[in-house]
């Protein structure tokens, strides 16, 4: 029998972070850190929890682990993070679909983020991109806004899940713009959905930027808009929305947090460890490569109010589209 030893020690280090018993802050870390990733391996969050998880090892002094737990629209992962030990050991890698999304959509989910976690720092913004197929006549968002008014209806976009972020952007753009358009849903918008507009099955398209900016390169796709405070490095010739006349800013953020109960001293660990690892080259330069900029929060207590405004702003967005919640 053959032994891969690689996958043991994995599994070795995953088990010591799971199993061992909580231990005082003095000293803190001397045991590998989990950081639970609520989505599946090759997705945005994963993406971004592997850039950085080296970095964070190497201040840290430590392994770290990333622990995929998908399903459930990143439910499992954040329950998993909210009872676990809060001793510094366990951290989550939330974004903004787990937690500023989920907590207003899935009213009976038992565990709420401001409540059950502790916000520590954003360490990214991932930029949205509103893009459209090259047979609409519109090389602005201003000109989708009049093509759509004149045909009111007639386009077709493509969206993912209701609680997604591009899904909630889609319907605050239409509000937004006083347009009417027709959607169509998919099981994922960086994929299925974008694969759909490739296709001209739909005529346009709210997804993250790094999904789309290679389609976009070779004139697959026409980027109208990023929703980014600034523009990327990967495409600086194109324009934010807020450049064009509409205050979309924020992407699909991603941040660490922990459970309620872990210690200050910790948690103030971790916040410089997630502000000094967002200034690693290295770690910039994958980041920047594929249009995600490194942000991080001033203090945990400024994440927190972020991340509240965040939940609020959503929550709006489902109230004033008469958003079916579960």
């Amino acid at each position: 029998m053959k032994f891969d030893l690689k996958r043991l020690a994995m599994t070795t280090a995953l088990s010591m972070v799971v199993c061992a018993p909580a231990l005082s802050a003095e000293g803190y870390p001397n045991r590998p850190i989990r950081m639970i990733v609520p989505f599946a391996p090759g997705g945005a969050s994963d993406f971004v929890g592997r850039i950085i998880q080296p970095a964070m090892a190497d201040l840290l002094k430590q392994t770290v682990v990333v622990d995929n737990r998908p399903g459930a629209s990143g439910n499992i992962g954040v329950e998993t993070a909210a009872r676990a030990t809060p001793d510094g050991y366990n951290i989550l890698l939330g974004n903004v679909g787990t937690m500023a999304i989920n907590p207003v959509y899935y009213t009976k989910f038992q565990y709420k983020p401001l409540v059950d976690l502790i916000p520590v720092t954003q360490v990214v913004d991932v930029p949205g991109s509103l893009v459209s197929h090259p047979s609409v006549p519109a090389r602005t968002v201003k000109e989708l806004v009049a093509h759509m008014k004149a045909n009111p209806g007639k386009l077709n976009y493509g969206a993912a899940a209701p609680s997604s972020a591009n899904t909630l952007e889609a319907l605050m753009f239409l509000n937004m713009s006083g347009t009417q358009a027709t959607m169509i849903p998919y099981k994922g918008g960086a994929g299925p959905a974008t694969i759909g507009l490739l296709g001209n099955e739909v005529q346009w398209l709210m997804a993250t930027f790094s999904s789309t900016v290679n389609f976009a390169k070779q004139g697959r796709l026409r980027m109208l808009g990023i929703i980014a405070p600034e523009r990327s490095s990967a495409m600086p010739e194109a324009p934010t929305m807020r450049e064009q006349g509409f205050d979309m800013v924020v992407g699909s953020w991603q941040g660490i947090f922990v459970p309620k109960g872990t210690p200050a001293n910790v948690v103030n660990t971790l916040f410089k460890v997630g502000q000094a690892s967002m200034k690693n080259p290295e770690v910039l330069k994958k980041l920047g490569d594929s249009g995600v900029a490194a942000i991080t929060s001033k203090d945990p207590a400024d994440f927190r109010n972020f991340v509240k405004n965040e939940t609020d702003r959503f929550a709006k967005a489902i109230r004033d589209n008469n958003i079916k919640t579960e």
